[in-house]
This record gives C-alpha cells, sequence and structure tokens, in this order.
C-alpha cells in the first residue's frame, strides 16, 4: 500500500487503484485510511480487474434503478462494507473472504 496525498482538488475525496491509495488533501484520518485499506482486500480478494467490473457494474445497476450517482455510489456492495467497517480498526485482522457479498 502506497498512500499518496495532498493532491489538490477542490473536494475532498479518496480513492483506492491498487497499490495505491490517493488522497485529496494533506491529511488522511485512520478511519478514511482503514476504509481505504478495505478496499485493497477487496481489489485483492477479485484479483483486481474482477473488482473493477463487478464495482462498476453494481454501480450501473443502481444508477439505472435510482437515478442518482452518490446514492448509486453509496448502494455499491464494497462501499457498504467499507463504510459500515471503516471505524473499525480490527476489522481487517478478523475478515473473511469475501465478506463484502452480505451487502449485496
Amino acid at each position: 500500500m502506497i498512500v499518496i496525498k495532498g493532491l489538490n482538488f477542490k473536494k475532498h475525496w479518496a480513492i483506492t487503484l491498487f497499490p495505491f491509495i490517493l488522497v485529496s488533501d494533506k491529511t488522511i484520518d485512520a478511519t478514511l485510511l482503514n476504509h481505504e485499506k478495505i478496499h485493497i482486500r477487496q481489489q485483492l480478494e477479485c484479483l483486481l480487474i474482477f473488482f473493477y467490473l463487478w464495482y462498476g457494474i453494481e454501480w450501473c445497476i443502481h444508477f439505472i434503478r435510482m437515478k442518482n450517482f452518490n446514492k448509486a455510489y453509496r448502494a455499491i456492495s464494497f462501499e457498504k462494507e467499507a463504510y459500515e467497517k471503516e471505524s473499525d480498526s480490527e476489522y481487517l485482522k478478523n475478515r473473511k473472504i469475501w465478506a463484502f457479498i452480505q451487502w449485496l
């Protein structure tokens, strides 16, 4: 995992593109870092390419249903898991493989 921070964008955001975590501002807190580490684990489990395919397909399905970019994003199983568990610093130590499936 390589964290690249201080990218200069108007909005605060982070994205994980294995093995990189790109962060829009200079401060990254433990919760945000844990969220992105969960995505690293998901990407490895799905052999990277299948993560991005699944992510994109799931987002498209939710977008067609909801007609809202942010709601579709929040409905993705990978994001549901990461948001729900981002505050649990022990989560990745005990997480079972393919855990995101329970959020489908």
